[in-house]
C-alpha cells in the first residue's frame, strides 16, 4: 500500500519532466504558489501495527530545535511503527504524532491504535537533487497493551 503511493509519486514526477503538451500549457496550475497540500486519508481498519520502538521528539535538522505544531503549539514526536496489511510484507513507517496524543507505553512489540492517520506527499530540491517522498502524521497514537493489562 505504501509502496503503491511512493510509485505513484514516482510516476508522477516522471511525467512532470516530460515535455508538456499544447493542451497543458495552456491551463494555469490551480495550485503553483499555494500551500495547498493533498492529504490522503490511510485506512488502518484492517492493518496490524506495532511499536517497533519509544517515541522520540522530532527537531529540527539544522537548528536541532524541537519541532511543534503550528496550530496548538504542543511538541511533535516521531513515532516509528511497523505497518502490515494481510498479504503485504510489513514497512516501518515513521509518524509524526503531537505529544500530548500519545497514550500508553510505546515498548518494541507493543500493538497500537493510529487515530486519524494520514500521508501527505513532498518533494523539494537541495543541492541540485531532487528528492520526493510520503510523510505521515496522526492525531493520536495509543497503546492497545494498555488496556489488555488492565483487564487482566
Amino acid at each position: 500500500m505504501i509502496s503503491d503511493l511512493l510509485k505513484e509519486v514516482s510516476s508522477r514526477r516522471k511525467r512532470a519532466g516530460r515535455r508538456p503538451t499544447a493542451k497543458q500549457t495552456r491551463r494555469p496550475c490551480p495550485l503553483k504558489g499555494s500551500s495547498i497540500m493533498r492529504q490522503i486519508p490511510v485506512d488502518t481498519t484492517t492493518a496490524q501495527v506495532m511499536a517497533a520502538g519509544p517515541a522520540e521528539a522530532k527537531t529540527n535538522r539544522q537548528t536541532g530545535e524541537i519541532q511543534t505544531d503550528r496550530e496548538t503549539g504542543a511538541k511533535l514526536m516521531t513515532v516509528n511503527v511497523m505497518f502490515a496489511l494481510e498479504g503485504n510484507a510489513p514497512e516501518i513507517l515513521s509518524i509524526t504524532v503531537p505529544e500530548p496524543g500519545i497514550t500508553g507505553e510505546l515498548a518494541m512489540g507493543t500493538p497500537l491504535a493510529l487515530t486519524g492517520l494520514i500521508a501527505r506527499p513532498w518533494d523539494n530540491e537541495f543541492n541540485g537533487q531532487r528528492r520526493h517522498g510520503i510523510a505521515f502524521r496522526a492525531v493520536a497514537v495509543t497503546s492497545l497493551a494498555a488496556g489488555q493489562s488492565e483487564a487482566a
